[in-house]
């Protein structure tokens, strides 16, 4: 077994990252009651295993545009498709919240609601603040799930994607290990959708130019707002921030149970701390 891979085994504290196309139907657009009930099983076992888990959960707006039937209102400009998008997450986080925490509940688990923007990290106040909170909760066995505000971020203070989201919590909690489960197998040489050719990358020992402007902003997906280039992102903040990251495949679920014991799934990036690393001035910087 790969030596990097053996060491997953003794993450402790691990931050677990879903998309939208991960938890919905891709036909219909409602939410797939199954597959986040598998979630949240394989989430409870981890934490059952004495681990700090933290899952950053993309579907609020996807569950609320179903909600509201968005796809039969029209909108007259862009300041009324911003206040119908956050409309739409307002109704879909409340929905998407119940359903985690009915389902952590039937496995004797505590969730916990963080909503974020980009001013929780930027603000020092405030990033003391949500680490506080993290901190405390994580003491009491509880399970933070954590999305993006959407119902008032605007494009000065947004995120932009849960990918950069989930990094950004798992530099801030001090994390050992990030899974962005997405719906590609890992990273690959170019798009392998388009290209037969691409080769799969196992493992990234440390992020090059040519890495970073590997990730193309393409998703496979019309219901996630992350692409490859999503993730290189957030690779980047967190490798530079001591935590490993693994991309792997949501089509199963299971994955998490088997790349905690070490199976050689996905891509691993490998931790390369770097000291100069200034994470709230890198968030800052993004989207501008």
């Amino acid at each position: 077994m790969n030596h990097f891979r053996d060491l997953i085994k003794d993450k402790k504290r691990i931050v677990v990252k879903i998309g939208s196309s991960s938890l919905t139907h891709r036909e219909t657009g409602d939410m797939d009651y199954i597959r986040m009930e598998k979630l949240v099983r394989e989430l409870s076992d981890i934490r059952n295993q004495g681990k700090d888990i933290i899952l950053v959960t993309s579907g609020a707006i996807a569950a609320g545009k179903k909600a509201v039937n968005f796809g039969d209102i029209r909108v007259a400009d862009e300041t009324e498709a911003m206040a119908l998008k956050q409309a739409c997450s307002a109704v879909g986080q409340a929905r998407l919240m119940m359903t985690y925490q009915r389902l952590f509940s039937e496995y004797n688990h505590v969730a916990a609601q963080i909503l974020m923007t980009k001013n929780t990290i930027v603000d020092d106040l405030n990033r003391f603040n949500a680490t506080n909170t993290f901190s405390e909760l994580l003491k009491l066995g509880v399970i933070p799930v954590v999305n993006e505000n959407d119902t008032v971020a605007t494009y000065e203070i947004e995120i932009g994607d849960n990918d950069t989201l989930s990094a950004i919590v798992a530099a801030m909690v001090g994390a050992d290990l990030l899974i962005l489960l997405s719906d590609i197998d890992g990273l690959y040489t170019d798009d392998p959708r388009t290209n037969p050719d691409a080769k799969f990358i196992e493992q990234v020992d440390c992020l090059t130019d040519e890495l970073m402007h590997m990730g193309k902003a393409s998703t496979g997906s019309s219901v996630g707002t992350g692409g490859m280039n999503t993730k290189m992102i957030a690779a980047k903040i967190a490798t530079s921030s001591n935590v490993d990251m693994i991309i792997a495949n949501s089509r199963d679920i299971g994955i998490l149970h088997r790349l905690l014991a070490g199976n050689n799934e996905g891509t691993l990036f490998l931790a390369h701390p770097d000291a100069s690393f200034d994470l709230p001035a890198f968030v800052d910087q993004l989207h501008k």
